[in-house]
């Protein structure tokens, strides 16, 4: 196998199918063996594991994913990136190469086709413009992988991660661990990339819950009261409840909610834990309700 971390390798293979990088598609390939080896612990794939790759590149993780025995299908949304994908990975019996957007293919179809709708890993490597609402589709499509291994802008990574009272933690902490737990892989330098991108980043792995850590009656409204409460961050949560989304309800039914919920109203919405957040969803559920109902 061709060491697809050498940067002499890779300048080799991009001049010989005179491949231009698209700074739209942000395309930053590896070259430091020890960051994939870290890729690979952190992504947990073993001999059987079904694989799903989002943005292969030239193949470097993928030649990995192969040569362990899992059943890697990889999309790429780069058709100049094809040709080269089969000449650094070939045509090996566990390997299906896709070449589309991941963000309008039909995932589901995708993975009854080739996983027979089993469960999955995602491993993805992508613009970090799109990596969250790409994490996002994952979440609330309720896919069924296990886990999901991105490597993602770094202050992105801290806010998912992020616990409450720390500067990082906000909505997409939130949304992101009621689904799953995230663990920091690593983190990767903008020096082991070709070409060289302007920030750092960090490999993050979400496993999957199988059930959320709190008990919600109704989802949509607790990710909307979860972002109205972070909406003005230097604001306490009673006037980001009563000035956004929840100001029909009127200070006082907002403070009487608050109260039933245990929550003093002078309190930062950085400063509560997920479970604070679905006591307070869950009391404001039957008047939410109640008031929308009566006002269609």
């Amino acid at each position: 196998m061709k060491p697809l971390t050498s940067p002499k390798v890779i300048r080799e293979i991009l001049e010989r199918h005179n491949f231009k990088f698209s700074k739209s598609l942000g395309q930053n390939f590896l070259i430091d063996r020890n960051i994939v080896e870290k890729i690979m612990e952190g992504a947990q794939v073993t001999q059987g594991d079904r694989v799903l790759e989002i943005g292969p590149g030239i193949g470097t993780l993928t030649q990995e994913f192969v040569s362990k025995g899992a059943e890697v299908v990889a999309v790429e949304i780069d058709k100049n990136l094809l040709p080269i994908l089969e000449e650094t990975l070939g045509s090996p019996p566990n390997l299906t190469i896709v070449h589309g957007d991941i963000l309008k293919i039909d995932i589901h179809q995708l993975i009854n086709e080739y996983f027979e709708g089993k469960d999955f890993k995602v491993v993805a490597n992508l613009p970090y413009y799109i990596t969250t609402p790409i994490i996002m589709r994952f979440l609330e499509e309720h896919l069924p992988f296990t886990t999901l291994t991105v490597m993602i802008q770094k202050e992105v990574a801290q806010r998912m991660a992020a616990e409450p009272g720390q500067k990082e933690y906000g909505s997409l902490s939130i949304a992101v661990q009621y689904y799953t737990k995230p663990r920091i892989v690593c983190k990767v330098p903008s020096s082991v990339f070709m070409p060289r991108p302007k920030v750092d980043s960090i490999v993050i792995a979400l496993d999957r819950l199988d059930e959320p850590p709190v008990k919600v009656y109704d989802r949509d409204l607790f990710f909307k009261l979860v972002k109205a409460a972070f909406a003005k961050r230097r604001k306490t949560i009673v006037n980001n409840l009563t000035s956004g989304e929840f100001q029909e309800l009127g200070r006082e039914k907002v403070l009487e909610i608050l109260e039933n919920s245990g929550i003093d109203p002078t309190r930062r919405g950085e400063t509560l834990d997920m479970q604070e957040f679905a006591n307070i969803a869950n009391n404001m559920r039957d008047i939410y309700s109640k008031l929308k109902t009566s006002g269609e």
